[in-house]
């Protein structure tokens, strides 16, 4: 089963398809330490671990499935020349999802709505959030997983690099969440982050692909002045 370890060319693949895992994860590592962020402080890493160890669960079986996966992109419905795959679908429920979770997390902000009253709403509980983690893993992880499909032929070298993948989103989701939330600033931009990606999914299920790097490359420049900012302000700051 592991008979690619032993073989350069095997070493390569995994290592690629780990990092391309990491890459396309950094959306959904901002997403889970945002909406683990909704639970009691207690209970935040707890849920993070949870939601993660259940999708990387969903993520192994959907390896497991690859014949399944396959059809995804076959079509499902027709619109006269327009066609629409189960795959298309997903991404456009899982972008409108994004879309809507986004913004009504920016308008909260912008509305300063206090923790107390949105846990008086009912709608942050452990169970509520791990599902949400779940779903939006499982959107994510559509593409990433039929693209590792297409770079390998080895499922072994596909559930290693998904592993790595969940163990580093594990151990960075807290210290990115505990960052965004020491930040506002960084935390709207990391909201406006989601809701291009969400605007990216719909349009990709549509058949208008956008390449995430530019949406990438866009938001590590404004990350980057958003530091210098921080960096600014600090030396400004009077000294205690």
């Amino acid at each position: 089963m592991f008979d690619f370890l032993m073989t350069a060319d095997g070493w390569v693949s995994l290592l690629t398809l780990v990092f391309m895992e990491i890459i396309l994860g950094i959306d959904n590592i901002i997403f889970i330490s945002l909406i683990a962020d909704r639970l009691p402080k207690h209970q935040q890493q707890r849920g993070r671990a949870i939601g993660l160890s259940l999708a990387l669960i969903v993520r192994i079986l959907l390896l497991f499935s690859i014949s399944w996966l396959t059809h995804l992109t076959e079509p499902v419905a027709t619109f006269g020349a327009f066609a629409l795959s189960a795959r298309d679908i997903i991404l456009i429920a899982g972008g409108l999802f994004l879309l809507y979770k986004t913004t009504r997390e920016i308008h909260e902000k912008i509305e300063h709505v206090d923790e107390q009253e949105k846990n008086l709403k009912g709608k942050n509980t452990f169970g509520s959030v791990i599902i949400q983690i779940i779903i939006i893993d499982v959107v994510f992880s559509v593409d990433s997983i039929l693209t590792a499909v297409g770079l390998v032929d080895h499922v072994s070298i596909m559930v290693i690099a998904v592993i790595a993948a969940m163990g580093f989103m594990l151990v960075f989701s807290k210290w990115v969440s505990e960052f965004i939330n020491k930040h506002p600033t960084i935390k709207m931009l990391a909201l406006s982050f989601l809701l291009m990606i969400g605007i990216l999914l719909v349009a990709d299920g549509l058949h208008y692909h956008i390449e995430k790097q530019y949406l990438y490359f866009a938001m590590a420049f404004s990350f980057l002045v958003e530091f210098l900012n921080m960096r600014v302000r600090k030396k400004k700051s009077p000294k205690m």
